[in-house]
Order: structure tokens, then C-alpha cells, then sequence
């Protein structure tokens, strides 16, 4: 998770400063705040990812970009992303990473580049299968600056 994130990271960086957002979905313990840490790491932002599980939002700086690390696992009601005031969030150069992204349907941009994370088999161990989807040119720019990279 680590190593794809680092990767994505990369692309994000050779990115255009247009507002990028990322949807991350998987299971509890899957690798989705580790895949956020890989991103933050590429992007010189040391150690590991804060994850705002309770917070919700765990905002960073690198250079001109705005990250915006979202954890939406403990909302009830997608409308409770209104007041976390993302569409605020959405300004030039701004990335949003957002987890748990079904508990903020319809309430969200649609993003970019969706992620899936899944345990490769029944039993949960360290194998993952991840699927990246991009849903404009700019998640395309991104599944194209990850080939790259690896």
C-alpha cells in the first residue's frame, strides 16, 4: 500500500494545480490510511499519516498544495459532509484523500480517481487486490503518472 501510494503521490505532484480529489474505499484494517501515508511521504511529508478517524479532517501543506485527509467512517447521514465544509476545501491546488467515501454519497465531488481496496483472499492476510478508476482526464493523467512511476 505503501509503495502505491508513493506513486500516486509522484503523479499527484506532476500534476496540474487544479483541485484533485481521490476516493479511497476498502474495509476496516485494509491499507487505506497506510495508502495515505505512501501519498503524504512522496509528497515530503515525513512519517506516518495521522489518521482522523475522529477528527474527520487532517489538513497538511506541501508547497502550494492543500491535502485534505478526510475519514468519513463515522458519520451517520451523508449530509453531515456539509458541515465539514468540503466544498470550501476545493479550491486551487487543494487534494482531498477521502476514506469511507459511500458515507458521503451524493454529498461529494466525484472524484477523479476512486480506489478500491480489498483483502486478496477470505482470510485477511497481508494481500491486497486494488482497483484504480478514473472518472476524468485528470484521474487519467493520474493512472497514467503511476504506470510511470512503477
Amino acid at each position: 500500500m505503501r509503495s502505491l501510494g508513493n506513486a500516486l503521490g509522484k503523479a499527484i505532484l506532476a500534476a496540474d494545480g487544479e483541485a484533485l480529489v481521490l476516493a479511497i474505499d476498502g474495509e476496516l484494517g485494509a491499507g487505506k490510511t497506510t495508502l495515505v501515508g505512501g501519498i503524504l511521504n512522496a509528497m515530503s511529508i515525513a512519517g506516518p499519516a495521522r489518521s482522523p478517524t475522529y477528527t474527520l479532517i487532517e489538513p497538511y501543506e506541501c508547497g502550494p498544495r492543500q491535502i485534505y485527509h478526510l475519514d468519513l467512517y463515522r458519520l451517520s447521514d451523508p449530509r453531515e459532509v456539509e458541515a465539514l465544509g468540503v466544498r470550501d476545501m476545493l479550491t486551487q491546488h487543494a487534494v482531498l484523500l477521502i476514506e469511507w467515501p459511500e458515507r458521503g454519497a451524493g454529498m461529494l465531488p466525484v472524484p477523479d480517481l476512486g480506489i478500491s481496496i480489498r483483502y486478496a483472499d477470505a482470510r485477511g492476510v497481508d494481500e491486497r487486490a486494488v482497483t484504480l478508476a478514473a472518472s476524468s482526464v485528470r484521474g487519467e493523467q493520474l493512472l497514467k503518472g503511476v504506470a510511470s512511476v512503477q
